[in-house]
């Protein structure tokens, strides 16, 4: 069985040796996610925070740490959950084997939510500014919930199988937000809850929202997958956590009977009020802009509430391991929604949607000379649907050219592709479409352009394993090092303007194209050559949340022929940070000095080496 609420799952990890308890007065102002962030680094245990300085209530994070963490809190239903949507890719395995798949059908009934008039019994009630305040980052805007479980409802509907629950981050305080009236909301109008929010703007009904933190550590999860159609976040939460989801209904709102806290309140249909800056999950800043805000009717909590929070920034960081789960478990319905994909992964070090590699089977006209044809199309639908819409770089490789690679040993995935490409006929352009509203590298909020990279046939090129003896760089170029076989990063000069900056890589590119760089056939050119090589996951961040495709990329005898881009090895990506991005995330030097004392004084912290 899995836990009935958050302190039952403290507890177990605790007598597992995966969870530590501080005592301690903390400052949820920027020195509980300084802290989170070493432990979690340092591939440390859950924390359980029993002293919140300027709050009654009692916090948690790093629940989900680490992957074999994550595995471990959903021991007991993982596999049942598996093997159900192994079903929904497969239907015909309950045919072929009805006796071993019954049980499996049988806990999907039992998974439904479960209404009862006990589920507030015991809950009390308190206000916006008693929660902990987690600051994270130094020019956050305000204090945020992390890990919210935001449910909404259709106009005229109170079936919990057509609500849906989201996870979108929640500005507490500061701003122009009424104090412990209002707080922000942060989606975007094609998520589920913005569906929701249009079809009320067409009425004159109030719209109604609740906010869950804290429960079974399978709600916070439930509110993050992406679901298969007709199974609701409900049914899935009550799936992994090994129990029904048990609610109750209180002027009009749903209120989680699970739940640590629950935040009701209206979301105002026509008024919008400045949200931001958060430090997000690219790395940097999302800036203030415009969003919704919720008039809030009340705040509950259960007897003795612990507040779930995680810290998001720069990747890896927990949340990460959300992404390790879902991989594991939509692995097998990748083919239902992609027919002729073997597998996707959005690549975590790269903030998730600016890179995607795949997979795909290219069958067309076998009898004539290999080239991507079929995996193009595949290619297209991924960036037309769902999530994977707002890839940036998708890397797609035909799985026939060799049917042991996976996608995820990433630097062997990526020198797949740069083996094969053909730089003059496999890069595809889509320009002035949509990106991740979080990717400040475009042409504007949620403005920016995409490029696919299709490889398919034969070796074309060895790839170098050291910077060419012979590369001699133009003025204002400098200090190449090689970050893996085939991509070297190289050194420019401050970026000024895309003019200027089109001038520079043309010059560059004229430089290349007169020694033989086949065996290189990418070249990066960054602010810091020595921090962008010095792993894969600087590598992965620095090229692609700094660049944006249309702008961005240059090559060797670059030319257009019938509006087909292409151009000779190597391909040129300027990731330098330009003006308009927002700002990388760093922690205050003050904060961190105060921590590392906080450290000195617990032993348990200071043998995790942080």
């Amino acid at each position: 069985m899995g836990y009935q609420n958050l302190r039952a799952c403290l507890r177990d990890l605790y007598a597992h040796n995966q969870l530590i308890v501080i005592e301690d007065e903390i400052d949820p102002y920027l020195e509980m996610a300084e802290l989170h962030r070493r432990v979690y680094l340092a591939g440390g245990p859950a924390i359980h925070y029993n002293n919140v300085k300027g709050s009654p209530f009692e916090a948690a994070s790093n629940i989900y740490g680490t992957n074999a963490r994550t595995e471990f809190i959903f021991r007991h239903t993982l596999k049942s959950v598996q093997a159900l949507i192994k079903l929904k890719a497969d239907p015909t395995e309950i045919l072929r084997h009805p006796f071993k798949n019954a049980a499996t059908g049988l806990m999907a009934l039992k998974a439904l939510p479960r209404k009862t008039n006990s589920s507030l019994s015991g809950f009390r009630t308190t206000t916006i500014s008693q929660l902990p305040q987690i600051v994270s980052w130094p020019d956050d805007g305000g204090a945020f919930i992390t890990l919210p479980q935001v449910l909404t409802l259709p106009p005229d509907q109170t079936n919990l199988m057509h609500s849906n629950v989201g996870m979108y981050r929640i500005q507490m305080g500061g701003n122009d937000y009424i104090h412990d009236e209002e707080i922000g909301l942060h989606y975007q109008i094609h998520r589920g809850i913005g569906v929701h929010h249009e079809a009320f703007n067409r009425t004159d009904k109030p719209f109604r929202a609740s906010i869950f933190v804290g429960g079974p550590p399978a709600h916070a999860f439930a509110a993050i997958m992406p679901l298969p159609e007709g199974l609701s976040e409900l049914t899935f939460a009550g799936l992994l956590a090994g129990r029904r989801f048990r609610y109750a209904m209180q002027n009009g709102f749903v209120i989680s009977g699970d739940a640590d806290f629950v935040i009701t309140g209206t979301i105002l249909k026509d008024i919008h009020k400045p949200e931001g800056p958060f430090g997000d999950h690219l790395g940097y800043y999302s800036l203030k802009h415009d969003f919704p805000v919720m008039k809030v009717e009340r705040v509950y909590h259960r007897k003795n509430p612990i507040w779930q929070f995680t810290v998001v920034g720069r990747p890896p960081q927990e949340d990460s391991s959300f992404g390790h789960l879902i991989h594991e478990l939509v692995g097998p319905l990748i083919p239902e929604e992609f027919p002729g994909i073997h597998e996707i992964r959005a690549v975590d070090a790269a903030g998730v949607h600016p890179l995607l590699l795949a997979i795909g089977s290219e069958r067309y006209m076998p009898f004539r000379e290999k080239k991507p044809e079929e995996i193009l199309t595949m290619a297209n639908l991924l960036l037309g649907k769902g999530q994977t819409s707002l890839t940036k770089y998708l890397m797609i490789a035909d799985h026939g050219d060799d049917q042991n690679l996976s996608t995820r040993d990433i630097p062997l995935f990526i020198q797949h592709i740069l083996k094969r490409i053909d730089l003059k006929r496999d890069l595809h352009f889509q320009t002035n479409t949509t990106i991740d509203t979080l990717d400040y590298s475009g042409t504007g909020l949620n403005a920016g352009s995409k490029l696919i990279m299709a490889a398919s046939g034969p070796i074309l090129r060895d790839l170098a394993t050291e910077v060419p003896a012979d590369l001699r760089l133009p003025d204002g170029f400098g200090n190449a090092k090689l970050v893996m076989p085939g991509i070297c990063c190289i050194e420019g000069k401050a970026f000024s303007d895309y003019p200027s900056a089109s001038h520079e890589m043309e010059e560059l590119a004229a430089h290349l194209g007169a020694l033989d760089l086949n065996s290189v056939p990418l070249v990066i050119v960054v602010d810091d050559s020595t921090f962008s090589s010095a792993t894969t996951n600087n590598f992965l961040w620095v090229t692609f949340t700094r660049s944006n495709p249309s702008h961005d990329v240059y090559g060797v005898n670059a030319s257009q022929r019938h509006k087909h881009w292409g151009c000779d090895p190597p391909l040129i990506i300027d990731a330098r940070i330009k003006p308009h991005h927002a700002p990388v995330l760093e922690v205050d030097p003050a904060v961190s000095r105060r921590v590392d004392e906080i450290v000195r004084r617990m032993p348990m912290l200071s043998k995790l080496g942080i």
